[in-house]
Parts: C-alpha cells; structure tokens; sequence
C-alpha cells in the first residue's frame, strides 16, 4: 500500500472513532484516523464527560470542605473556592487524556491525520487542513465517527459568556449568582450542580413534567426531592419562548407547556441543555448518496454498514444511546467484524450515569417499560440508610432497585440512586451480560462493610427476604 492508502479510515477521533482505529489496527489492519479538532478525544475528552467529571469533583471537595467535613470532627477554617484554579486542574486533566490517545495511536501505529475529513466517493477521503491545505486518502473501508453537537434551542443565540451551551458552562471565569438551566436532563443536571454547589442559585427549567425524564420514574421523583434540597429551584412543565441577552445578563420568557400566562426570568448565566444531535457537517454525504433519516441520523445494518458499501458508521451519529462508551463498544465491534470476527453489543446491558451526589445510575428496562410491554417482574429496593459502610460515610440517600422477570427470576434493570452509584452499578451490568437472576447475585458474597451490600440486598429484596430491612 502507499503511504496514503489504508485498510480503514476513520472520520472522526471521539471515544467511538479512536477505539475502532485501535482495535482495527490490533488486528492488523493499516489504519488512519482523521480529526479535525487538534485534540484527540472529541467531546467526550474536551468539552463533555471529562472536564465535567473534573469540576464535579472540584466542586465537590469545596463543598464537602465548607459543609460536611465538620460532621466527622475535621474542622476547617474559611474555605475558599480558585475558580482560575479550578479550571487549570480541568485542562491538565484534559491535555493529559489527549497526549495518552495520541500515545496510543503511535503504540497501535494508527496514522493520525489533522484536519477535516470529506467523502469524495466511495473509499475516497479529502482531508482539509486549518491552514487550507487537502491531501487525499484511500480506504478500503471508511468509518464514520463524527459524534454530536449540541442541540439549539429555536430563537435563542448562544454566545457563550452570557447564554452557554455544555462547552461555555465547562469554562466560566467566575460563579455566576444566578444561573437559569434549560433542560432537566444529565447534562443540565450536572453542570448545574458544578455551580451551585459554588455559590450559584440555580433554576432548572424542564418541557416535561419530571427531570431526568428517561429514568426510571421512581429515581426520577427521588432524585427530585435530593436536588431540590440541595438548593436546586424547579420549573417543570415549563417551556422558555425566548432567552436574550440584556448587557451583562440574560432575560428568559416561559410558560406553562400547556399553556398559560408568561413570565419573565433573569439570570446571571443561561445553560442551554436540551440534548444533542447528530453531527454531519461537511462529510460529504450528498456525494456518495447516503441519506440520513427525519432527525439526522445516518441508517446503518446490524453491521453498521450505510446503504453504500465500504462506508460504515457507529456511535452519537447512528443514534440510540448517545454515551460515549455505547460508542467505544460499537468501535471495538465494527473493527472486529472488519477483520472477520464476530464484534457484538448487547443494547440491552449499556448502564448510563449521571454523575450528581448522589448519583444516579440505570441499566436495562425502568418498571414504566416493564408495565408498558406487559412485562411481569418483581421489584427488590433496598435503601442506603440501611446500609453500615453508608452510615459510616454520611451518604445515606438514595436506594438500589433491581427488577427480574417474575417467572425466571433474570435480571431485566436495575436503578441507583446514591455514593458511587456508577461504579456499583457495574455488578448488575455484568449479571445482565452473562443472564443472570437476581438469586445468583443475591448468593454471591459480598465484602463487608461495603457499599455493595445495597445491591445484594436488593436482589434479596426480589426474593423477598432482605436480611437487613
């Protein structure tokens, strides 16, 4: 092959696109990734998951600092919060984790390109640099993996200072007073929560008539309750008809979803959060005739394979679950399948987090689908108050759910609201992974004292014979 013609290409260098540049070239595949950011990572690494988790974690050492430290003896004088520092620790998180993807591709020898790439024809690829210059790419197969972009709200013009999306809240200068969220979703309900818990007052306007409306409707109520505690004002059933800049500061207009009279909202800082689309931009889809559906999104096969041959697509862009380790594993998938083996991804075991405190955390079906599919199961709850290791750490809000089939006992979902939810969640992933009922957790010993625990419980709490409730 000559030296700008490869097996794969990859469009796009998010967590779906890089992983299937890897995978592939672990099994001998001449590979290149293209990417025109500068920075490998995509919006996960750069402006999404990982700098959020960073300020979520900032935030909430002040706030564990300046509230909570006391109730263990630890006494603190007057706490103080660096935003400026704050936000260089977010950055050193950041260019560490792209130096490491780029390290990666030199261990794997994955070709990095820079720059944007655009179907020409079918195996063909034009790579525009910033600068202007294209060069040309040849693949046997070309992967799309461009990810999302935030969702615009109609009549609303984000500018990033005053009315933010996801990536202006991420780098704010100082805490705002008021901040006005729009969307009661993961995004909205996590950055939020960064600036509350440094001072801002927070208003949360929600379309529907609960946040974190996918959720299993019981976490969604809880968790409701928890973050209203916390300081977090609520609007819901309310839709914004205008959100405009006045000087320094943003004017909102809503009303009722259903209708009703106005109101207007002032707030220092406006978040946009409504959700994500797909991105498409320049890759020159009209040129080799791939049509995307109603709301963008590219079709693919069970294959991931687009209506022209040789041109494959996976992740935010192919739609479902918009989580970048959904698209990690479509990236290992394709790339094995490529190669003649046989990748895979059970749609049905893709947990999901939202990184609050407490978290919340969910995998499989909530109890609303299992009554709208006619599904029989039984429910096991089992709340953190009941649990020794929790008392220990002050983190008692919150419970684990876990619904099994009613005849075979098996794992259909399970749902966590409280400490470390995302991590204690990974159990009832893998007993999903592998078929299991709630009895086979239920008799697996689990070390005490542990957070962990809760999860037994609950699938005892299936069985109805909780030890410890």
């Amino acid at each position: 092959m000559s030296e700008n013609t490869f097996d794969v290409v990859v469009i796009g260098g998010g967590p779906g696109g890089y992983v299937a540049a890897i995978r592939a070239a672990q099994l001998g595949l001449k590979t290149a990734c293209v990417e025109k950011r500068g920075a490998l990572g995509g919006t996960c690494l750069n402006v999404g998951c990982i700098p959020s988790k960073a300020l979520l974690s900032a935030s909430h050492a002040y706030e564990a600092a300046a509230h909570h430290y006391g109730a263990f003896g630890v006494k603190v004088g007057k706490v103080e919060m660096d935003v400026a520092a704050m936000q260089g620790h977010k950055d050193k998180v950041v260019s560490d984790n792209t130096k490491g993807i780029e390290f990666l591709f030199k261990k794997n020898k994955v070709t990095y390109i820079v720059g944007a790439g655009t179907i020409t024809a079918p195996g063909q690829v034009k790579v525009t640099a910033k600068d202007g210059a294209e060069s040309q790419v040849t693949a046997k197969v070309i992967v799309i993996a461009t990810g999302s972009d935030v969702t615009p709200l109609p009549g609303v013009e984000i500018d990033e200072e005053v009315i933010v999306s996801s990536t202006g809240a991420l780098a704010l200068k100082k805490t705002p007073k008021t901040m006005v969220v729009i969307g009661g979703g993961v995004i909205g309900l996590e950055l939020g929560t960064v600036w509350r818990r440094l001072g801002a007052e927070v208003t949360v306007v929600e379309f529907l008539d609960r946040i974190l409306p996918t959720n299993d409707g019981e976490v969604s109520k809880s968790m409701h309750k928890i973050l209203a505690k916390q300081g977090f004002t609520f609007k819901l059933g309310t839709k914004v008809t205008s959100a405009k800049k006045a000087g320094k500061h943003a004017v909102l207009t809503v009303e009722p979803a259903a209708g009703g009279a106005a109101e207007e909202i002032k707030a220092d800082v406006v978040l946009v959060a409504i959700g994500r689309k797909p991105y498409t931009e320049g890759l020159g889809l009209e040129n080799v005739g791939i049509a995307t559906d109603a709301r963008g999104f590219i079709p693919v096969n069970g294959h991931y394979q687009t209506s022209v041959p040789g041109i494959y697509a996976i992740g935010d862009v192919v739609g479902g679950a918009m989580l970048a380790h959904k698209a990690e594993e479509e990236g290992v998938a394709l790339a094995e399948m490529l190669a003649g083996q046989h990748g895979h991804v059970n749609y049905d075991a893709i947990p999901a987090v939202v990184y609050t405190w407490p978290e919340v955390a969910a995998v499989g079906k909530t109890e609303e689908q299992l009554k709208a599919e006619g599904i029989a199961y039984k429910a096991g709850k089992f709340p953190f108050t009941a649990n020794g290791r929790a008392r220990s750490m002050n983190e008692t809000e919150g419970f684990v759910k876990v619904l099994a089939c009613a005849t075979t006992d098996r794992v259909l979902g399970a749902h966590i609201v409280g400490p470390n939810a995302g991590d204690l969640l990974a159990e009832l992933v893998m007993a999903m992974e592998f078929g299991a009922a709630s009895e086979d957790v239920a008799r697996t010993c689990h070390s005490h004292p542990g957070l962990g625990e809760a999860v037994k419980e609950a699938c005892l709490a299936v069985l109805g014979r909780a030890l410890h409730i």
